[in-house]
């Protein structure tokens, strides 16, 4: 069960396999994630301001009225860029004000400081830094896969800084799924370092091969597959490697029992026939059990872009949590 586990990972999370393309910043992208484009003589008008916060780390979209009800901060995950969280973005908007996190080497964004060393867990800390620094009381954070790995880190190590969070199909070590129940940060370091230099020295043809099939696999509706597929290819291939070995070594199963903020998971279950519901259940249950009162909800007929495949749905689950 722990290979399958395994191999469902890496499927959802290899969409960094992707060569880097240009690294301009473009508001256009977000026709290619199901919104149309603004015509270019509104290009300066994108419905969104940049927060005014200097950070090599990120950078901070921000939608929402003068007198919000409350933050929400929005993490994308591995290679993706803010847009995936278009269609909540404007369901929120009018109610609350709506940070949408854009991490310096993915989707177009330069690389900066992430351009060497670890990104989930410097990230975080700036997130911190962001919070205070913005003047935000307790926002409400949801972050998928990588970004659900980040608001974890956040809520964990920074507890009253968060008010609640959700973790949208991501795990708190991703090295169990490729070492077994016995794995450790250390002993995994090995397969970690040989997947990243596999990602850092293929070529080129095999690593845009490779982002397709993960992209195929990540998102059930198929007319949604373009934009996380230009986010991919834009992203700078040494940023998206190293935070993707950084996901298998970092275990942030000791530090869940230190976050404080409700939590909700939601996950999907694998595109694997040998997987039934109960295994799934029992895998994520088994992940967080030392986050004490998490709730954990599996939404059905849905890949890893959970966002995508089931707006709806996923918008419901929103709500509810923020209420």
């Amino acid at each position: 069960m722990t290979r399958l586990f395994a191999a469902a990972a890496v499927a959802a999370l290899l969409t960094a396999a992707a060569p880097a393309l240009a690294q301009e910043h473009d508001h256009a992208a977000h026709a290619a994630h199901g919104a149309p484009a603004a015509p270019a003589a509104q290009a300066a008008d994108h419905g969104h301001a940049h927060a005014n916060f200097v950070s090599g780390r990120f950078h901070v979209r921000v939608d929402g009225p003068e007198h919000p009800i409350g933050d929400v901060i929005l993490i994308p995950g591995l290679s993706s860029s803010p847009h995936v969280w278009d269609r909540i973005t404007d369901s929120l908007k009018d109610r609350y004000r709506v940070h949408r996190i854009h991490v310096q080497g993915f989707a177009g964004a330069e690389p900066m400081d992430n351009a060497t060393g670890p990104v989930s867990a410097p990230v975080a800390e700036d997130l911190a830094r962001y919070i205070r620094e913005q003047g935000l009381n307790k926002p409400a954070v949801i972050g998928h896969s990588m970004g659900g790995t980040i608001g974890m880190m956040l809520a964990a190590r920074h507890p009253d800084s968060v008010g609640r969070l959700m973790v949208v199909d991501m795990i708190p070590f991703m090295g169990a799924a490729f070492a077994g129940p016995g794995a450790t940060a250390e002993n995994v370091a090995p397969l970690a370092d040989q997947i990243y230099a596999g990602m850092m020295n293929g070529p080129d043809e095999a690593y845009r091969a490779q982002a397709a099939a993960s992209v195929t696999g990540m998102i059930k509706t198929e007319a949604l597959r373009a934009g996380p597929l230009r986010d991919a290819a834009r992203s700078d291939r040494a940023v998206s490697s190293a935070a993707f070995r950084e996901l298998i070594v970092t275990d942030l199963t000791p530090e869940l029992s230190h976050i404080t903020a409700p939590t909700t998971v939601l996950y999907v279950k694998f595109n694997d026939p040998r997987m039934n519901d109960a295994m799934i259940d029992g895998m994520y249950g088994a992940a967080f059990r030392n986050l004490q009162g998490v709730t954990l909800k599996r939404i059905d007929d849905s890949a890893h872009f959970i966002m995508l495949d089931q707006p709806a749905r996923f918008e419901a689950e929103v709500n509810a949590f923020l209420d």
